[in-house]
């Protein structure tokens, strides 16, 4: 084999990932284009809860402290809705790039993966958005006095919004992840039970690392991780790639097999080496 044919698969994964990428991206700038009509109404959906926590201490505005702060924080507002928007685009892409590395029985499952990817995404920045949001802005503006007021930016708070919403929708494919790495025959299950105390400090340290540093907020991130760990480990049960104990026991019998041959050679040598013409010859 020449050594073009042998560069010809990579250059052609090299390819279609090119071309994955710049679908994504189109997406993305489609989705972008659209929520920049919205992009005001967008941030009032964004900072609702809040204002609605800010309202308690009789502050509910927000502030920029820079001429062009507002209007490149409306850029940015539309950006994340154009990713929130283009999802399905994105996950789309991704297994279709994954696809070809999978079995023919496999690529049916494409579909529904795609679908919950979806789905377990919204499911975790709704998650960040209507629980956490809420319990963790109260705890930081309960440091507020009478001499100390919160007084927060659009672009503060943006950046703290739009990462949380991104990791909390991340993390929840969590199942999806394990479940695809049980059928890749990369995890099995018992592995999964058997680390399961070292998942849940890299959930809590993750967790710590990702969200600001308080304890309210990591506590309600890495909870959900560990319930979608156990998912997981369903989903590799249920989906993940069987091992075939007839096959294991053929491999065994191969090798009993070879051995007692080996030994009936040896035998053979050994009696031919102990046969007295043998020896007569030898010493001619």
């Amino acid at each position: 084999m020449s050594d073009q044919e042998k560069r010809s698969p990579f250059t052609e994964h090299l390819g279609e990932l090119r071309d994955r990428l710049i679908h994504a991206f189109i997406a993305v700038g489609v989705g972008f284009v659209v929520a920049y009509f919205f992009k005001e109404q967008l941030f009032d959906i964004l900072t609702a809860p809040l204002v609605t926590a800010m309202e308690k201490s009789g502050n509910a505005k927000l502030i920029f402290t820079g001429l062009p702060e507002a209007f490149f924080t409306y850029l940015k507002v539309a950006l994340l809705a154009g990713i929130i928007l283009s999802t399905p685009v994105l996950f789309y892409e991704f297994w279709m790039f994954v696809s070809p590395g999978l079995y023919r029985e496999e690529k049916k499952y494409i579909l529904p993966i795609i679908i919950l990817s979806i789905i377990f995404f919204i499911a975790g920045a709704s998650f960040g958005y209507f629980i956490v949001f809420p319990y963790g802005f109260q705890f930081f503006l309960g440091f507020t006095t009478e001499t100390i007021q919160a007084m927060p930016s659009m672009k503060e708070y943006l950046s703290f919004a739009s990462k949380m919403l991104l990791a909390f929708g991340f993390v929840f494919e969590l199942p999806l992840v394990l479940t695809f790495l049980s059928r890749m025959g990369l995890v099995t299950p018992a592995f999964l039970k058997k680390n399961r105390k070292y998942a849940l400090l890299v959930f809590f340290v993750g967790a710590a690392m990702i969200t600001p540093p308080d304890v309210v907020t990591q506590v309600m991130m890495a909870m959900p991780l560990i319930l979608l760990y156990e998912i997981g480990i369903f989903g590799a049960k249920m989906f993940g790639k069987t091992s075939t104990p007839d096959s294991e026991e053929k491999e065994e019998d191969d090798d009993g097999d070879g051995d007692g041959d080996g030994d009936e050679q040896k035998d053979e040598s050994s009696a031919f080496d102990n046969d007295p013409e043998t020896d007569d010859v030898n010493r001619l």
